[in-house]
């Protein structure tokens, strides 16, 4: 058996992920960077990952931190392409003749009818498409391969499913990683049409899983407590812990230690610019920067509002604020940011970048932006970015409620906070900013941010999966010899607990 340098006996977990490099993303990231730090604490990696993924953004630039001992086994899911389904997800066409519209609204009904039959067929999610070939998939690789454990991320919360599948058929403790709570991600997920009986089917699935779970991680310490009752409720008798999200600090090795300076605002017909056309000026702006996606739990609403404001009160002062905002945006999203093309404050939009464009433009900030709408279980929730933000030492401006995000800030003397409704004293935070001699920049020490570094959360993770190895918990369905046939495989999805 290989070892560690002093002694500790190397082990191996299959680590189940259906967004993993290549795909794109800050869930891709956190999962990734498990994989990149597991073998430094004494586990190696197998990754079980689907061959094509129905995922709205790529980013080819997170697999160079797969390393190349990493065994990555692919299996092919049935769903249609992610263009497909975001087609069938839009809202109505835009029309003009009252025939283009009868047409439109014909379409959208009919997108209405196909999105609601998959919403009640594919089960907990469209990724279940993918459990046939992953399970067998899976299975192979366990028999060709020792393992010592499962870890499994989500959402999508299929991928559970498929993690629990393997734990039974192996016997190998499971370890599931809450990204999201199942819950909360379904409440506030984009065009879900959810039933009562969907809602109770899921619930069935969620007890399943958690009573085959050896453990449990969530990714900030409000949803470990959540999810802790919900354990209890499913007579499971796994641990609870919770291993935040993080930065990682390679990543950050060229990110510049000081602001850009902005351009001034453009004289034509449009606000609106490129991160190409933005180029040094003398007037000294406050760049305020969101990196991440924009939907109805983060919406930009009260920073847009705010800026209207200060328009209003001080047309100079908002002359000189620059917003730029990089991720994906729901169209409702863009027709808030659209507000501000009558303004005299400059915008950037830039769609998804890589990460590493996303650290250059985070880096390149005075004011880093954090938001959370304010809606029941917000704030049980931490968005990824958090981790970087503080790991950068650039003044942060919180919007959201009172929850986890504020706590953790609390120990960060440049964070703000402010409730999505406080929109006059955002304006003033902004007015404010504008007249610090020095905006945005900070080399204050006082805050460490070791325990957010994403080699420390591996070795949270690898301890949590020692003990799960270590207390021997049996699995509680029959155990069955990795080996199978064609015939098996059938019989292993007929059985499988996708339906209640």
């Amino acid at each position: 058996m290989n070892t560690l340098p002093d002694g500790t006996p190397i082990r191996r977990v299959l680590v189940v992920a259906y967004v993993f490099p290549p795909a794109g993303g800050a869930g891709v990231q956190r999962v990734t960077k498990f994989v990149k730090y597991l073998p430094e604490f004494g586990w190696d990696c197998s990754v079980l990952t689907v061959a094509n993924p129905s995922v709205p953004v790529f980013d080819e630039t997170l697999s160079r931190d797969v390393p190349e001992s990493t065994v990555v086994r692919l299996a092919r899911t049935l769903e249609p392409g992610y263009a497909l389904k975001n087609a069938v997800s839009a809202g109505s066409d835009g029309t003009n003749s009252a025939s283009a519209r009868s047409v439109g609204g014909f379409r959208k009904l009919l997108k209405s009818i196909v999105r609601a039959a998959g919403n009640a067929i594919l089960q907990p999610d469209a990724q279940i498409l993918w459990y046939p070939g992953a399970v067998k998939e899976g299975l192979r690789l366990l028999s060709e391969l020792k393992h010592d454990a499962i870890f499994v991320t989500a959402p999508p919360f299929s991928s559970f499913v498929t993690g629990a599948a393997l734990s039974r058929r192996s016997g190998l403790p499971l370890i599931v990683d809450y990204r999201d709570e199942w819950g909360i991600s379904n409440q506030f997920q984009e065009n879900r049409q959810k039933s009562s009986l969907s809602q109770r089917l899921q619930e069935h699935m969620q007890r399943t899983v958690l009573r085959q779970s050896s453990a449990v991680i969530a990714t900030t310490g409000r949803s470990a407590a959540s999810i802790e009752e919900s354990v209890q409720q499913a007579g499971g008798n796994s641990s609870v812990t919770c291993i935040y999200n993080g930065y990682d600090a390679a990543d950050f090795a060229s990110a510049s230690n000081a602001p850009a300076e902005c351009e001034k605002p453009n004289t034509g017909e449009s606000n609106h610019a490129t991160e190409d056309s933005v180029t040094e000026a003398s007037d000294r702006k406050l760049r305020i920067a969101y990196v991440g996606t924009l939907w109805n739990l983060t919406s930009i609403e009260p920073i847009v509002a705010a800026i209207e404001k200060l328009a209003v009160d001080a047309p100079e002062q908002a002359s000189r604020i620059e917003l730029v905002v990089a991720g994906r945006r729901t169209g409702a999203q863009d027709e808030i940011l659209n507000r501000l093309e009558s303004l005299p404050c400059q915008l950037i939009c830039n769609g998804y970048v890589d990460h590493q464009r996303a650290i250059e433009i985070m880096s390149d900030a005075d004011v880093q932006c954090l938001l959370l709408s304010d809606v029941p279980e917000a704030g049980r929730v931490v968005p990824a970015k958090t981790f970087e933000y503080l790991a950068l030492r650039r003044r942060i401006l919180y919007v959201g409620p009172p929850g986890e995000v504020r706590e953790i800030l609390a120990d960060f003397p440049q964070a703000d906070s402010f409730s999505p409704s406080q929109v006059a004293e955002i304006a003033d935070y902004f007015s404010r900013n504008l007249s610090d001699s020095a905006p945005g920049f900070t080399t204050n020490e006082t805050l460490s941010a070791i325990r957010f570094e994403r080699r420390t959360l591996a070795q949270q993770l690898a301890d949590l999966l020692n003990q799960a190895c270590s207390a021997g918990i049996e699995s509680p369905m029959p155990v069955v010899n990795c080996q199978f046939h064609k015939a098996e495989q059938v019989e292993q999805f007929e059985n499988a607990e996708v339906t209640a």
